[in-house]
């Protein structure tokens, strides 16, 4: 009796020990071969399978397409009021489209629909050349963007997706690489990308016609927490997505590539959104106070003043007591002249259990120089006049 308690205890302690290495992501059951789930404002990835694997993209190039126009916009290099002309190689555009006539002209804000809600090959193509000159010029500026973001396993011929060469391919992880890199510094993006239906109107020499332009993202109306971003199928690719939703303050992005149909890519990108809502708790603290100066020995200054960096960012899918997060701060009693500018002065320090989960550096304000021999003497003469 005494040995099967023993063993009873010991299979329990094993299935207990197995449960716990097991990794959370175990439970999320998906039928495409490659996909990704990461929560964006940290970048932290939730779950992946084969997210490295190199496949075509079809569609989803468009994300890159809409990046660089987004960063385009930014710089003041365009503007929403632009009027983009069509080209005949723009109009020649296969596949997807919203029909464009060789030299009629929209708005880029126009343009932009097209490409985000109808995903309009001759729309893209159209405004890769009105930012580069050519589509070939416009996609090197893709491949450049990849390779700065660290895309290493991506490759553009062509800025709309319809390319079935093998030397035109990308990741699920590059993927919601540059789909967080777009979606985090231009949100705008979702005005575009949350458009279910809208009207347009096509003016060429022949006269003025409406077209209705219609979302290919279905999520829109199957789930309630989407905010976009892109499809895109081959038959090469397959069925492919980068799915965005935004939840009680969190925002992922799930990539699901290769699917089957459009439904199995549908219903696997809401499964991976579903299981990052259930799991996910964000820890901030924006770092909004005050910091008081610190003392400078030797300097032109007897303080200096310093500031967070920024905010800190925790993502936490293991169920932790995210109220308990201690707040450490790391700063030296003085500090020595000269004092630089942006040099790290410490470190804000966050600790869980005593875990450290990250910290954010703390930073001089102002340059404060060396004092010389006339700073001392100023200071001198200054202490018997008071």
């Amino acid at each position: 009796m005494l040995r099967k308690k023993s063993f009873v205890a010991a299979l329990l302690s094993l299935m207990l020990f197995l449960s716990a290495a097991l990794p959370v992501s175990a439970n999320v059951a998906v039928s495409s071969p490659s996909v990704i789930l990461i929560e964006s404002s940290t970048g932290e990835v939730i779950y992946e399978l084969n997210s490295t694997e190199r496949r075509s993209p079809a569609s989803i190039t468009k994300i890159m397409t809409l990046l660089l126009t987004f960063e385009a916009l930014d710089s003041g290099k365009i503007s929403l009021t632009d009027q983009v002309i069509t080209s005949e190689h723009a109009s020649s555009m296969g596949g997807s489209q919203v029909y464009l006539a060789e030299g009629e002209t929209q708005t880029l804000d126009t343009m932009i629909k097209c490409i985000a809600v109808s995903s309009g090959n001759d729309a893209s193509v159209a405004v890769a050349e009105h930012i580069a000159g050519s589509e070939e010029a416009f996609v090197a500026l893709m491949n450049e963007k990849a390779a700065e973001l660290g895309m290493v396993d991506t490759h553009f011929e062509d800025c709309c997706g319809l390319s079935d060469s093998d030397n035109h391919y990308t990741s699920a992880k590059d993927v919601a690489i540059m789909s967080r890199e777009l979606t985090t510094k231009y949100p705008d993006i979702f005005h575009y990308t949350t458009i279910w239906m809208e009207d347009i109107t096509h003016e060429t020499r022949q006269g003025t016609s409406p077209f209705t332009l219609s979302s290919t993202n279905k999520l829109l109306k199957q789930y309630q927490w989407t905010t976009g971003l892109k499809t895109g199928s081959t038959s090469k690719a397959k069925y492919c997505f980068s799915a965005t939703a935004s939840k009680d303050g969190i925002d992922l992005i799930a990539v699901v590539m290769g699917a089957p149909d459009y439904k199995t890519r549908f219903g696997d990108a809401q499964t991976l959104l579903t299981y990052g809502f259930s799991v996910c708790n964000l820890y901030i603290d924006e770092n909004q106070d005050a910091l008081p100066p610190l003392p400078v020995e030797g300097g032109v200054a007897e303080e200096t003043g310093i500031a967070y960096q920024g905010e800190f960012r925790h993502l936490d899918t293991a169920g932790n007591d995210l109220g308990a997060v201690e707040k450490l701060l790391e700063l030296p009693e003085t500090v020595q002249a000269p004092v630089e500018k942006g040099a790290e002065a410490g470190r804000a320090r966050y600790l869980l259990n005593g875990t450290e989960l990250g910290s954010v550096p703390i930073l001089f304000t102002e340059d404060i120089e060396k004092a010389g021999y006339p700073d001392y003497l100023k200071k001198i003469y200054g202490f018997f006049l008071v």
